[in-house]
């Protein structure tokens, strides 16, 4: 009974497993061209579907309510845009000159240019108690932030694909992202109050989608006969990422505790997570359009693959540490507080 519970709860990072288990076996199924025609049902109507469905499921009203922080909006909007993908793009440099799969160092870089994710940062968040409303407005900030500055990171740091010119790439962007994104955010106002009552699996439905494109993509990869991965470099690579996490979240830490920052302990727990975490359902979609018909794209999506997994479980064992040194921090404020 506790297994059957537990792959209930871990549905998606199965789900992961067997896509790619389901493209190796049988790659032809979901390459470009094949019967399911990925150039057309993931390019775009998949793509789509997933931002329809972010825009469905957003809050609005929740992102106006945490608007005035506009010191914590900076701080985590800055380290997540700017800091992360520059300080990256330096630790690559370093890197680059060991025998680690280019195109994996490549992926680690694309982790970088992420925008936060919409769930995962606000539900830890949540479960420590921390600043719920800024995590949220955060993360769907962030999102929308992403859409349009992951696209000019990614080309920055990395460069396109050389058969894709930039105007196809924004055009591209725009139609299967913020159009998308736009409909949801107005269907949502006609229909708010049964989606309040009914509460549909908006994360299930936008996790199933994304399935099928890890799929397609691992199609790609296993029938180029071209591509070697080598498990030295996907264990380092695992190691590099799970260091950086914990560097990140402690330096995040040490900022947000400051003296004279002005966060609350509630502040720096949003901070932490909001800062650290990147987005798997943003990032896939953008990878496969910045980076059309590239060879490498799957190898270039593997460190994003890693990491999504990685940033839950270490921030679901940092849960009860980080929640208890809140709770602590907050008796400690309450009690050197001058009484009236």
């Amino acid at each position: 009974m506790r297994l059957l519970e537990r792959m209930r709860k871990e549905w998606f990072m199965i789900g992961i497993v067997l896509a790619i288990a389901g493209a190796k076996l049988k790659p032809s199924v979901g390459v470009n061209g094949g019967p399911l025609k990925p150039e057309i049902t993931v390019s775009y109507i998949a793509v789509a579907t997933i931002f329809f469905n972010s825009g469905l499921s957003l809050k609005t009203e929740e992102l106006t309510s945490a608007l005035v922080h506009i010191k914590l909006h900076l701080f985590i909007q800055i380290f997540t845009l700017a800091f992360f993908p520059a300080t990256i793009w330096l630790f690559l440099q370093l890197l680059s000159i060991t025998s680690i799969n280019e195109w994996l160092l490549k992926g680690l870089q694309t982790v970088g240019c992420m925008p936060p994710p919409v769930s995962s940062a606000v539900i830890l968040t949540k479960a420590v108690g921390g600043n719920e409303a800024a995590a949220i407005f955060n993360s769907a900030f962030g999102s929308f932030l992403g859409i349009v500055i992951t696209p000019l990171l990614l080309l920055l740091f990395l460069g396109s694909s050389s058969t894709v010119p930039f105007t196809s790439i924004f055009s591209q962007l725009f139609m299967t992202v913020v159009v998308p994104l736009i409909i949801g955010q107005i269907v949502r106002r006609y229909i708010k109050d049964w989606l309040e009552r009914k509460k549909p699996p908006f994360g299930a439905i936008s996790s199933s989608v994304l399935l099928m494109i890890i799929y397609t993509t691992f199609c790609d990869t296993f029938s180029n006969p071209h591509i070697d991965l080598d498990k030295f470099s996907l264990v380092l690579i695992l190691f590099i990422i799970v260091s950086i996490q914990l560097s990140f979240m402690l330096l995040t830490f040490v900022f947000s505790t400051r003296n004279n920052s002005g966060f609350t302990p509630a502040d720096t727990v949003a901070i932490i997570f909001c800062s650290t975490h990147k987005s798997l359902t943003l990032g896939i979609p953008m990878l496969k359009i910045v980076f059309a018909g590239h060879e490498h794209l799957s190898l270039i999506s593997v460190p994003l693959l890693i990491y999504h997994p990685a940033q839950i479980l270490l921030g679901s064992v940092l849960v009860p540490t980080i929640k208890s040194w809140m709770v602590s921090r907050q008796k400690g404020v309450k009690l050197t507080r001058p009484t009236v």
